[in-house]
């Protein structure tokens, strides 16, 4: 059941006595299918790894200005229309729908994130819907705010590896064989460092072609590599946990939800509109997260676009007027 709050002030007043309250918050345990606990390693060197290897964009003889464009250009594709439009809105909630083409498009900017398969990657957010803010909820931040940004990824959760985690969570996506290659010998993985070599490559020729030397071409080669993939991929992954530790602990709410989902402009404005995180929270489907006038959403914004010009349809807006309906019948 969702209740609609009228305005911040009232949503700060209606959820004070809430056991999700900031300053009230309760502490649940990790969830149970993480102990005992069992370093997941893959993910924890993949993550330290690719952070290091974007810290030598400090270094100056790895920069470039095309390498810099090249991280902008990259939250408004890898990020926006791979995780937040593809992984999100499209996959998980089923906001709309778009030919099959432009959703694996989508799907695989979002795996050149290396934020795991499409299937994996639905099926754990579903789960953080169906539980959030409980104990089963795999990053809540009542465990901890370290938990929820990063620290659940360090540990092995003995349900998302198991078939039947899949078919729970995940049967609709796993019915395109498309998204089942993914699954198979971590083809995903593969993809990532492929199209970071193509980075390289491609550097590496305009390189050698603008300064007549090899010397010249690994340098810039390297400089779109660690810009253009590492530092943007660090940027991308932070985006996406800001959601899950931010808005789940600072904010308003326009709704007064079950778990402790807030909206937060300063996320929003990064993550292209994901940070209205207790508007989707409310109304989970809607490809429109941001409820408000001032509530920007580029991810929305994006859907439109594609509407209009025929590659988006069946675009589900926000049910406000069913939403206050419920608070009245009350």
């Amino acid at each position: 059941m969702v209740k609609h709050v009228s305005s911040p002030m009232a949503s700060r007043e209606s959820t004070s006595a809430t056991p999700h309250h900031a300053c009230e918050r309760p502490h649940v345990d990790r969830p149970e299918q993480t102990r005992p606990l069992r370093i997941a390693w893959e993910h924890l060197i993949a993550i330290v790894l690719v952070h290091l290897l974007a810290l030598l964009a400090l270094v100056p003889w790895f920069f470039s200005w095309t390498g810099v464009v090249l991280v902008i250009v990259g939250l408004f594709t890898y990020n926006l229309l791979g995780i937040n439009i593809g992984y999100h809105r499209l996959l998980t909630h089923q906001g709309f729908t778009c030919p099959k083409w432009l959703e694996h498009f989508f799907a695989l900017l979002g795996v050149c994130c290396l934020q795991d398969s499409p299937a994996r990657w639905v099926a754990v957010h579903r789960l953080h819907h169906k539980h959030s803010d409980e104990r089963p909820d795999p990053h809540t931040p009542l465990v901890s705010f370290y938990w929820a940004h990063v620290g659940w990824l360090f540990v092995k959760h003995g349900e998302h590896s198991r078939l039947i985690f899949y078919e729970q969570y995940a049967r609709d996506i796993l019915r395109d064989r498309f998204y089942v290659r993914f699954e198979q010998k971590a083809l995903w993985l593969w993809a990532y460092i492929m199209h970071a070599a193509l980075y390289f490559v491609v550097g590496l020729i305009v390189g050698w072609a603008l300064t007549a030397s090899y010397l010249g071409g690994v340098q810039f080669g390297l400089s779109l590599l660690v810009w253009g993939v590492f530092v943007r991929t660090v940027v991308v992954w932070h985006n996406t946990w800001w959601v899950n530790s931010v808005t789940h602990i600072w904010g308003y709410r326009n709704y007064e939800t079950s778990d402790g989902s807030r909206n937060q402009w300063l996320v929003a404005l990064i993550a292209h509109g994901e940070g209205w995180h207790n508007n989707h929270h409310a109304d989970q489907r809607s490809a429109k997260h941001g409820h408000k006038w001032w509530e920007y959403d580029l991810g929305y914004l994006v859907i439109c676009l594609l509407e209009l010009v025929g590659l988006a349809k069946n675009v589900v807006r926000p049910r406000i007027k069913e939403l206050r309906g419920s608070q009245s019948a009350r």
